[in-house]
């Protein structure tokens, strides 16, 4: 597990990555947006895979309400290589991505984060000039069954944060792949 990283309250510093789409991303182009989903996640991991629709789906629901996902991989490829960029343009048109998916080749924004597994969520609200931190951790409480899912954490956090409600559980454990870190 990854130390460090942003709590819940604190300001989200700016970042710019590479887009599937070849162009760069930052944290500033969603000046306009209410907050953002941000997930980190992979192409290889088997729960990063069997979240990958209810990504889509968070994004559909909230990013015409003001909150769209921003999905980075901080996986390195050297490690897996499903998780090349060319495998991730690959997987980002197959499967219709309508956000980013951003390649964190220097793995920063992820220590950055203090994320330490795919899938984990960092839920930011917009706040003047800042991206504030209201929601650390996992999607929902069930990785191997969409139907057995009790606990919308991301869904709900963020239906809070539109209806000027307090997020109700702020930080989950988030269960995934643990992020191969570079030496």
């Amino acid at each position: 597990m990854q130390t460090g990283g942003y709590q819940v309250g604190d300001a989200a510093a700016g970042f710019r990555l590479k887009n599937t789409d070849g162009n760069m991303v930052s944290l500033n182009d969603f000046n306009n947006a209410k907050g953002v989903i941000v997930i980190f996640t992979s192409n290889h991991c088997p729960f990063a895979k069997a979240y990958e629709d209810r990504i889509i789906a968070l994004n559909n629901k909230f990013a015409a309400q003001g909150f769209p996902v921003i999905a980075i991989n901080p996986s390195d490829p050297g490690t897996h290589q499903d998780d090349t960029f060319e495998k991730m343009k690959e997987r980002a048109a197959s499967k219709g991505y309508g956000y980013p998916y951003l390649v964190d080749e220097s793995q920063q924004v992820a220590k950055a984060f203090g994320a330490g597994r795919t899938p984990q969520v960092y839920i930011l609200q917009k706040n003047g000039a800042k991206f504030t931190v209201r929601y650390i951790g996992m999607i929902d409480d069930n990785p191997q069954d969409p139907g057995g899912v009790t606990k919308l954490y991301a869904d709900e956090a963020v239906s809070n944060l539109l209806t000027g409600k307090p997020v109700v559980t702020t930080i989950t454990k988030p269960v995934g792949c643990a992020i191969k870190w570079k030496n």
